[in-house]
């Protein structure tokens, strides 16, 4: 069922001359301002009384504005009983590892089986939420920490820390090459020209940038740390295959395998083998968003990323020690 709202709240006098989607932005700002203002231009909004509409209509300070909508349930998925792994949980929020294989949203070709689905069946009135709560995505097989909001008001105030980039989100990742040392991508994403399920450094997309650095080198890979500033879809698989050091594993962008010269039978079949790209959100950092309380949270890397990183540290030393 959809969830009655009835809010009232004062227009303060330093908001002289503010138009009224300003001004309710303002004052209701549990709520985004995409959501206060269609809930606005659809008459939920009442300026002393009377039904208001028009966004641009200025206030004088000292109106009495009333909101009265409803909060729609995510009805159209299905609750599913999949295991999740929660690794912190309060009444606004919680953290999960996702694994590999996991998609987080249903769409085009996954209609459920989906991280939304599971947490529909774990906490029923996340329904509430828009998309279930989801604040942002991870790749289906990329690893690791998600935060999930209970409440509209703590998605509200997360979705904002992620805009200011005031969330903190480190990856390890195995990339295809050798790296020199560390940088910056600042390059802007976009759809890919042809291949429309896929994104591409694009002059005409949005602002992407990604920092990394150099953790440790192998004779034909690097394993890199990367932080988002952004969080544009497949960003970092996009910038590491435009620096061309594609993530391992990451055939969409360029991640065919590379075999090390003299490399045992055992590690080649392990690169030839390894069918996702090795990488992995480790670490999530952030202010809850109801108590302020600065939140840090890690997720040891997954054991296909472990195996795969000890066998090219014990080939990097071998062929080390026969030079």
């Amino acid at each position: 069922m959809a969830q009655q709202i009835e809010l009232t709240s004062t227009v303060k006098d330093s908001q002289l001359g503010q138009r009224l989607d300003q001004a309710i932005a303002e004052l209701f700002s549990d709520f985004s301002r995409s959501r206060l203002k269609e809930w606005l231009v659809a008459g939920k909004v009442q300026v002393d009384g009377t039904v208001i509409t028009k966004p641009r209509v200025k206030v004088m300070g000292g109106e009495q504005i009333t909101l009265q909508a409803e909060l729609e349930d995510e009805e159209r998925w299905e609750a599913q009983d999949l295991p999740l792994d929660i690794v912190y949980e309060d009444d606004d929020i919680l953290v999960i590892n996702k694994p590999r294989d996991f998609v987080v949203h249903p769409g085009a070709g996954t209609p459920d089986g989906t991280v939304l689905n599971a947490l529909l069946h774990h906490y029923p009135a996340i329904a509430e939420v828009p998309r279930a709560g989801i604040v942002h995505r991870l790749d289906k097989d990329t690893t690791g920490l998600m935060v999930v909001a209970k409440t509209v008001p703590a998605q509200t105030r997360l979705v904002r820390a992620l805009q200011k980039r005031n969330i903190t989100r480190e990856y390890e990742a195995i990339a295809i090459g050798k790296m020199t040392a560390g940088g910056m991508v600042d390059k802007p994403i976009g759809r890919h020209s042809t291949k429309r399920t896929l994104m591409a450094v694009n002059e005409l997309g949005k602002p992407a940038v990604t920092h990394y650095r150099v953790a440790e080198h192998f004779r034909e890979h690097t394993r890199i740390r990367l932080r988002l500033e952004t969080g544009r879809t497949h960003q970092i698989r996009v910038h590491m295959s435009y620096l061309q050091h594609p993530l391992l594993g990451d055939i969409a962008y360029g991640g065919r395998a590379r075999i090390p010269r003299g490399a045992s039978e055992e590690l080649t079949a392990m690169i030839r083998s390894f069918d996702r790209q090795a990488l992995h959100a480790v670490m999530l950092k952030f202010e809850h968003p109801v108590t302020g309380e600065e939140l840090e949270f890690h997720a040891p890397v997954p054991d296909d990323m472990v195996a795969m990183t000890e066998a090219l540290r014990v080939d990097t030393q071998l062929n080390k020690e026969e030079e």
